[in-house]
């Protein structure tokens, strides 16, 4: 049974509009997708809001986001459970701060949904090797990622909502 929704929040720029090209991917393989606006600033500060968003779907939603929107949905997952988690760049350190995936990951064993990570192996805000070592700490989690693909989907969005799409009909 496909979820009944799928929310989104954006990256630290805070701009939904840079989310459309995932939502439209969705859309046209029969998702339902909301957008979700986050207030800038700490993640921890911004659940509040994405809480508010998803209302009283939670359990029956997908939930996740780019960067900055997917560390927001990935610490509401870790309190309350959704139906699924989907991470798009997740955002592991900040360039030249490896040492922060630690912390930053924290929260994962607590994520009990099943997670999907997508990840450039490029991407400055999440090193390939932290990030494999933090996916071990989630449960039900499937990792993917795209060689010299940095911080962001856009150039294979067709192929990454394909892995959205089938995660979200495999394991929901």
């Amino acid at each position: 049974m496909p979820a009944s929704h799928v929310f989104l929040g954006p990256g630290a720029s805070g701009s939904i509009e840079r989310l459309r090209p995932y939502a439209n991917a969705l859309a046209r393989r029969g998702l339902s997708v909301d957008l979700v606006p986050l207030p800038r600033g700490k993640a921890e500060r911004a659940v509040p809001a994405y809480r508010e968003a998803v209302g009283d779907e939670l359990a029956t939603s997908v939930i996740g986001g780019h960067s900055f929107g997917g560390r927001v949905a990935s610490l509401l997952a870790a309190e309350e459970l959704p139906r699924a988690l989907v991470l798009l760049s997740f955002p592991l350190h900040a360039p030249g701060r490896q040492e922060a995936w630690d912390e930053r990951t924290a929260h994962f064993p607590g994520i009990a949904c099943p997670v999907l990570l997508l990840s450039g192996e490029s991407d400055p805000f999440a090193r390939i090797d932290l990030l494999r070592a933090a996916v071990e700490r989630l449960p039900d989690a499937r990792l993917r990622t795209w060689p010299r693909l940095g911080h962001g989907l856009n150039a294979v969005v067709d192929e990454a909502m394909d892995e959205v799409a089938r995660f979200i009909e495999e394991r929901t």
